[in-house]
């Protein structure tokens, strides 16, 4: 889709732009497609996280969602919107729609990103065991040695 294709132009081009710029330039193409495009407000949403901007994001994420975003573009709305909430200052809400996703997607191939956020938001939550478990639990499949030590060891730590 070529709406698609000059979206991800922007998002290939950060590194050269200011914030403000790639806000501009993702609202330009969002201003391309109807107000109740979800993908068109899930990048909305995108550019204002990706530029500190957490409460304008915050509320367009959700739009997204109720808007019917398909995947991925789904899962990773959820876990940019449980960032959001945590860098808002609401960890306990972010382990919430984290786990829910996990529990939901288990075998999602955003699965491994939605754990290394619930880890932060453990951590955020003052649950650092739990923390550790998930960050590890994350980790283990990707360790070419070791894989099943540390994957017994992240249980382990579920049990103390």
């Amino acid at each position: 889709m070529e709406w698609q294709r000059r979206v991800d132009a922007v998002w290939a081009s950060t590194g050269e732009r200011s914030e403000a710029d790639v806000v501009a330039a993702i609202d330009a193409l969002v201003a391309e497609r109807p107000a109740d495009d979800p993908s068109a407000v899930f990048e909305a949403a995108g550019a204002r996280d990706f530029a500190g901007r957490e409460a304008e994001a915050e509320p367009l994420y959700r739009r997204a969602l109720e808007l019917g975003l398909p995947d991925p573009w789904r899962a990773q709305a959820v876990i940019q919107l449980a960032s959001t909430v945590r860098n808002l200052g609401r960890a306990d809400e972010s382990v919430e729609l984290l786990q829910r996703e996990l529990a939901e997607h288990p075998e999602h191939e955003l699965a491994d990103a939605a754990r290394a956020f619930l880890a932060l938001a453990l951590h955020d939550a003052r649950r650092p065991t739990e923390a550790v478990r998930t960050a590890l639990i994350a980790l283990a499949p990707h360790l070419p040695r070791y894989r099943r030590p540390i994957a017994a060891y992240a249980e382990e730590l579920g049990t103390s």
